[in-house]
Parts: structure tokens; sequence; C-alpha cells
């Protein structure tokens, strides 16, 4: 009869959450954690002395828990001449207005902070969405002349990472944010033994020669931007750490899982995800030739990109096939 095996999982990681450039804007910094529209960071030229814009600030923004709210009045040069609420759009993918309010002349824009074309840049406090309203005048009745030109203005909402950011008070069923974040990178990751059908944990951690392992890696991503999770390596070994002699190494080269290229094993990802921030593989059980101990160790080294980033060859999770060899 074979004799047991007992698996040990360890998990270290490291967040690589790849920070987008800012946009150069060409206009002042912006100190609050708020957002606001700089209404002297450009006019409307008239004439070859500039028109200042109104005292009144012609956009406002309000950043809320999972969306921003524009709104814009429309004497937007302050002229007295209102803008066609038609020629506003807002972000890249020129969204529309959500409502008007002709009894004070404005335009509302109420998007989620993933809409409209908008990006995040992620800095060790906060996470900065950015988006551009943008107004596109429609063609003069007169073709021959122009009586106003196009404006972009730069938009900003700032989110600290440190601290919960919802208006409202938690209720009491929440978990406060500080606590369900890790350390210093605030993500909690994890790395789990399956049972069958994926349905929970196995309540045990012995096998048999032949068996199957099913582990289920994750991120826990409350409160952050949509993540996608990678298993970077994963290495077998007689005591905890990768380190240690021998060792085997059962995912390498950055998320390719090796062990499926043996002519005995069936080990792969599983394949469609369940979620972005979930991966899950199988592995054929081994032990190490000429070692009565019953325990292996397997440390895996887990990291995540932004969800929209496309996988590249740093980050992957690759499979062997073995009908093409690859």
């Amino acid at each position: 009869p074979e004799s047991g095996l007992i698996l040990a999982l360890l998990c270290w990681v490291v967040g690589e959450v790849a920070a987008y450039p800012p946009w150069d804007f060409s206009w002042g910094d912006l100190t609050s954690r708020g957002a606001r529209a700089d209404p002297h960071a450009w006019s409307w030229v008239e004439d070859p002395q500039s028109r200042a814009i109104s005292s009144q600030q012609p956009v406002m923004v309000q950043c809320q828990e999972a969306q921003m709210v524009v709104t814009v009045h429309r004497d937007l040069f302050g002229t007295g001449r209102l803008v066609n609420a038609a020629d506003l759009t807002l972000g890249p993918a020129a969204c529309k207005h959500s409502s008007l309010n002709p009894a004070h002349n404005t335009v509302t824009f109420t998007a989620g902070l993933h809409e409209c074309g908008s990006i995040v840049q992620i800095t060790p406090d906060s996470l900065i969405y950015r988006t551009l309203l943008n107004y596109d005048p429609s063609p003069a009745s007169n073709p021959v002349i122009i009586r106003s030109n196009p404006a972009v203005i730069p938009i900003e909402c700032h989110y600290p990472r440190r601290e919960n950011v919802s208006s409202n008070a938690i209720r009491p069923t929440w978990a406060p944010f500080s606590s369900t974040l890790s350390a210093e990178e605030r993500l909690v990751f994890s790395l789990r033994l399956m049972n069958e059908d994926w349905s929970a944990e196995r309540p045990f951690t012995g096998f048999q020669l032949g068996d199957i392992l099913n582990i289920q890696a994750e991120v826990g991503t409350e409160s952050h931007v949509p993540l996608r999770l990678f298993v970077d390596s994963c290495v077998a070994a007689l005591s905890p750490g990768t380190d240690s002699s021998p060792h085997y190494a059962i995912i390498d080269f950055n998320g390719c899982l090796v062990d499926g290229r043996s002519d005995d094993t069936s080990s792969a990802f599983i394949t469609p995800r369940p979620r972005e921030d979930m991966l899950r593989f199988t592995i054929d059980v081994f032990r190490f030739a000429g070692d009565a101990r019953n325990l292996i160790y397997i440390t895996c080294h887990l990291k995540v990109t932004p969800a929209d980033q496309a996988p590249d060859p740093l980050n992957k999770a690759c499979s062997f096939n073995k009908a093409r060899n690859t």
C-alpha cells in the first residue's frame, strides 16, 4: 500500500499594481483629496486680450464612493452666452449628460469611477481617477464664422488608500476597511487546498499517490480597483521556503505550469477563471524519491495586476499543451 502524504501550502506575495503614468494636463497640482476643476487653468480668447472666466466656478465635482458627479454651468465661459448641453460630454468615451436643470442652467454628468474611459493612477497614499470634460461646439448656422472654441477641462477624484472613503457611517455588519486589508500592500492573498468540486476548502491535507491536488489562489479586493491574480511560481520542498534541497518547480517562468510537461501528469490551470481575482490549478500528487518523510511544503508566489491590463510574458497563467508540445 502507498504511504500517505501531507501537504502544507505557503504563499508569499508582492502587490504589483502597475501605476498608470499621470496625464500631463499642464495645470496646477491638486493638493486636496477631493476634486476640482481649476476655472483659471484656461480662458476663452475673443481678442488679443483674454477674457477672464467668471468668478463663479463653471464646473463642480463631487467625488462619491463609487461614482463622480460633475455639474457644469451652461455659462461655461462667463460671457452670459449659454452653451448647448448636447455639446458637452464626459471622458474619452464621450458620455452624455444624465440630467438638466433649466432653472439653474446646469448640466449634470453622473458616472462610475471606471466609466466613460477614465483612468486610475495608484500612488502610495491615493487612488486618483482622471477624466475629461469636453466642450465641442456645434457648427454655427453660418459655416463661415465661429462663435465659440472647443475646450477640454481635466477632472480628478482623489481617494486615500489608508482610510475609509465612504461618506456614510459604516454599518455594524461591515468589517472596517482597514482591518480587512493586509499589511503594507493592503491586499489579502490566500492559497487553499479545495475539495473535488471546488465548493469548499478540503478539510484534511492527507493524500495518496495518484490523487489530484486542487489548489485555489485568491486575492481579496474589497474597496480596491479591480485586479487580476497570477501565480508567478510554485516550488515543492521538504521544508518551508524555496531554497532547500531537494526542491521541485511546479510553476515557473512567471506563470507556466511546468509540472504538466511530464508524460504521466495532467497538471493544468482550470479555465476559464471563476473571477479575475481567483485562479485554480490541479497537480498530480508526488513525493520526493529516496525520502521517507510524508510531509511536503508547496510555496507559491502570488501577484496581481490591474484587471484591465492584458496578460504579458511577465504576468500569465500557462498550461502545457501536450498535443502541440508547447
